[in-house]
């Protein structure tokens, strides 16, 4: 008699599993190869900082606008040989992703002219939008902090941080599919 309710427990952490109900991080991990072989899941998944940027009109912004979104955050610079690179595969990966729930936020924390250059550099990879933050504001308030450019930072549909790629990636092939694919699956 008391077998059935340890069955029946075994039997729903089973269907638990195989329903792909795992959290996403651990998904993750396995998928980082390839382009995403730098990929790194989070440790211990924070809630997107409120920590505001702004588009090119100077209006205030918070990751919260995303919520119900997988969000992919590109912290770049126009400076940035690397972050130049890899803007056009980002682009491909949300025109190859429209109409699915993703956003792709291309943070630039270039200063002056390099801030005037980087809208102009984004302008001409459309359908990404440009939004910036001179004051490296959001990318200080990421724990841990955002040390290096290129980092790209995904964010669930429920605004917690999975992963991180720092440096410069291909997000138009097929690895980087699968990694929104997952995410994008994740309850």
């Amino acid at each position: 008699m008391q077998r059935f309710p340890i069955a029946r427990l075994g039997a729903l952490a089973l269907l638990y599993a195989l329903m792909g109900c795992s959290k996403p991080s651990g998904d993750l991990r396995a998928l980082a190869k390839g382009q995403m072989a730098a990929l790194t899941p989070v440790a211990h998944p924070e809630a997107a900082p409120p920590t505001p940027f702004k588009d090119g009109r100077g209006v205030s912004h918070t990751l919260a606008e995303f919520k119900g979104k997988v969000t992919i955050v590109n912290l770049w610079a126009n400076w940035c040989a690397p972050c130049k690179a890899e803007i056009p595969s980002l682009a491909a990966l949300a025109k190859a992703e429209a109409g699915q729930p993703l956003a792709i936020v291309e943070i630039s924390v270039g200063k002056g002219a390099d801030e005037t250059a980087g809208a102009a550099f984004i302008a001409r990879n459309p359908p990404l939008t440009f939004y910036t933050d001179t004051a490296y504001a959001f990318a200080y308030a990421l724990k841990p902090p955002a040390q290096d450019m290129p980092t790209t930072v995904i964010f669930d549909k429920h605004g917690i941080e999975r992963a991180r790629l720092a440096g410069g990636a291909d997000w138009s092939g097929a690895d980087a599919r699968t990694v929104v694919a997952a995410l994008l699956a994740a309850p």
